[in-house]
C-alpha cells in the first residue's frame, strides 16, 4: 500500500483477551453484543414506565432498539394477570429499562397467579392507580398539616 504524507496505513486490529478482536467490523454491534444471542427466543422486556412486553425477538440495532413478534404486554395486579396481545411491536431502545430471556419453565407454571379476562385487569389496574394516586395525595396533605403544626409551636 503506498502512504499518502504523514498517514500510516491501518494498524490491524488489538486481539481481543478471549481472541475477538476489539475493532469495529461485520456483525460487531458495541452494546447490544449480547442481544445476537437472544434473536428467536422470548423475551422480558421491562419499560420506563413500567410496562413489560413479552415477546419474541425478531430483530434490533446499535441503539438497542428491539423487534417483538408476537408480544403481548402483560399486566399484573395483585394476584390477577392478563396478557394484552400486541402483535409486532417495536421497542425504543431508550425505553428499555431491562431485556432477558423469558424462563419458560416459570411462564408455564404460573398457578400462584390467577388468570383473568383484559376487562377485568384493566378495571383492577385503573383502581390500584387510582388508590395509589389517593394515598399519595392524603400523604401530600398530612405532610402538610405537620408541617403548619411545627410552625405554631
Amino acid at each position: 500500500a503506498r502512504h499518502r504524507g504523514n498517514r500510516s496505513p491501518r494498524a490491524p486490529p488489538r486481539p481481543h483477551p478471549r481472541g475477538r478482536a476489539m475493532s469495529g467490523g461485520p456483525g460487531h454491534f458495541p452494546g447490544t453484543a449480547s442481544l445476537v444471542e437472544e434473536i428467536d427466543k422470548r423475551l422480558l422486556v421491562v419499560l420506563r414506565d413500567g410496562r413489560k412486553i413479552i415477546g419474541t425477538l425478531r430483530s434490533f440495532d446499535q441503539f438497542s432498539n428491539v423487534v417483538l413478534e408476537g408480544s403481548v404486554e402483560r399486566i399484573i395486579v395483585d394476584k390477577r394477570y392478563s396478557d394484552i396481545p400486541l402483535g409486532l411491536y417495536v421497542v425504543r431502545g431508550e425505553n428499555v429499562v431491562l431485556l432477558g430471556p423469558l424462563d419458560e419453565e416459570k411462564e408455564a407454571n404460573l398457578e400462584h397467579l390467577e388468570r383473568v379476562g383484559v376487562d377485568e385487569i384493566l378495571a383492577a389496574k385503573k383502581a390500584e392507580e387510582e388508590a395509589e394516586r389517593l394515598k399519595a395525595e392524603l400523604s401530600k396533605h398530612l405532610r402538610m398539616d405537620w408541617f403548619k403544626e411545627d410552625d405554631l409551636v
